[in-house]
């Protein structure tokens, strides 16, 4: 009889907690990103769509047609630069990749910021360590990007030795993790 008793109880503390949970603002640990919070539950094109910093990487990857892959399972590292950044490059570059006949072009630059898997700041220190102070990791593109630390922040220096650092690291999404990066890496 007290199993009986005890099974019921059991459940309705275990839905007491998760009402708790839920009441608490839930169970996810999100991070800010362009005054909107990451969601771990969500992928990193559903994520990236309410970053006010990230308009510009959005509208990039609608018009290079990859919302569908990076809406896809992965997992994915995503090198993702802000509005600003891409703000450093020549004037007209952006609105050059947009057009229609540049989405090669354009695949090609965004594919550079995108690794296979799911590498947070501690698999990416891992790999500088095990590198002697530099990780090469192979983009989805297929060209590499190098890893580094220098004063105490992680750095990515691209294949034409322009460095972006990242600000913001660890923003998990569903399908693997972004690090926000204030430069353009350019293949």
């Amino acid at each position: 009889m007290k199993r009986i008793l005890v099974i019921p109880a059991l459940a309705l503390a275990l839905m007491a907690i998760d009402m708790q949970a839920v009441f608490a603002g839930g169970k996810e640990k999100t991070v800010m990103v362009g005054g909107a919070a990451m969601y771990p539950s969500k992928n990193i094109v559903e994520n990236a769509m309410n970053s006010k910093d990230h308009t510009t990487l959005v509208a990039a990857v609608k018009a290079a047609g990859l919302v569908e892959t990076l809406q896809g399972p992965g997992p994915f590292t995503v090198f993702a630069p802000t509005n600003a950044a891409f703000n450093m490059l020549p004037k007209g570059a952006v609105d050059n990749l947009l057009k229609p006949e540049n989405k090669d072009q354009l695949t090609a630059v965004l594919t550079y910021h995108v690794v296979a898997g799911k590498l947070d700041a501690k698999a990416l220190m891992q790999k500088v360590k095990e590198g002697n102070g530099m990780a090469k990791l192979t983009t989805v593109n297929g060209e590499e990007l190098t890893v580094m630390v220098k004063n105490n922040m992680v750095w990515v220096k691209d294949a034409k030795g322009g460095m972006a650092m990242v600000t913001t690291k660890d923003v998990y999404q569903s399908n693997g993790v972004i690090h926000v990066v204030d430069h353009v890496l350019m293949p």
